[in-house]
C-alpha cells in the first residue's frame, strides 16, 4: 500500500511515515515512479477481507437498514473486497451494549469494518474505537465523511429520554406495588 494510505490507516502523519522509511525502520520500496509502498502484514494477511455494519435507530427504519446494507455491499463489491459477513443492528447509537457490534470486536476473521457513516457505528467515541482496531491490526472504513441528518440524532436522544423514563415508572410501580403488599399483609 502506499505510504499515504499506510499513514492514514495508523493515523499518523504523512511526515512520521516518511521518516520511519528514511530511517529503515518499515519494510518498503520505492516504486520507478517514486511512490513508496509499504509492505502492510496485516492487509497480506487478510487482503480486503471485509464486514460489513448497518444500524438504524428504530425498527420504523427497516427499509432504511436494508438499503444501507445493500450500499455498502455494492461498495465493497466495487473495491474488490472479500466480504466475510454482512451485519444489519437495529439500536441506538448512544447503546454501548449492542449484541452484534460486541461480537464483531472480538471476531477475528475479518481486518476491516465497512460502516456508511461515523455514527452508525457510534454516536461517541469513534476515535477510541477506531485507536482499539488499529491496535488489533483492523480498520475501519467510512463511506460517506459527511454529516449525517439531525433527524437520527433527535430519535436517539427521544430513545434515551423515553428509556429513562420507562426505568423511573417501572421503579415508582414496583414501590407502589411493595407498599400494598405490605398493607395488605398488615391487615
Amino acid at each position: 500500500m502506499k505510504l499515504s494510505t499506510w499513514a492514514k490507516k495508523l493515523g499518523i502523519s504523512y511526515k512520521t511515515a516518511w521518516r520511519l522509511w528514511k530511517d529503515g525502520k518499515l519494510d518498503a520500496f520505492t516504486l520507478p515512479t517514486g511512490t513508496i509502498i509499504v509492505n502492510d502484514p496485516i492487509e497480506n494477511k487478510f487482503p480486503h477481507k471485509v464486514c460489513i455494519y448497518a444500524r438504524v435507530s428504530s425498527s420504523e427504519n427497516k427499509n432504511n437498514l436494508d438499503a444501507q446494507a445493500q450500499r455498502l455491499e455494492n461498495y465493497a463489491i466495487a473495491k474488490g473486497y472479500s466480504i466475510y459477513k454482512i451485519v444489519k443492528e437495529t439500536g441506538s447509537g448512544v447503546d454501548d451494549n449492542r449484541k452484534q457490534l460486541n461480537k464483531l470486536f472480538i471476531d477475528k476473521n475479518y481486518n476491516t469494518l465497512i460502516v456508511e457513516h461515523k455514527d452508525r457505528l457510534t454516536r461517541f467515541g469513534f476515535n477510541y474505537i477506531n485507536i482499539l482496531f488499529n491496535e488489533l491490526g483492523k480498520h475501519i472504513e467510512v463511506v460517506n465523511e459527511t454529516d449525517n441528518d439531525k433527524n437520527d440524532l433527535m430519535q436517539d436522544m427521544i430513545s434515551m429520554v423515553t428509556s429513562m423514563c420507562t426505568k423511573i415508572l417501572r421503579a415508582e410501580e414496583e414501590q407502589e406495588e411493595e407498599r400494598e403488599n405490605s398493607r395488605g399483609n398488615k391487615e
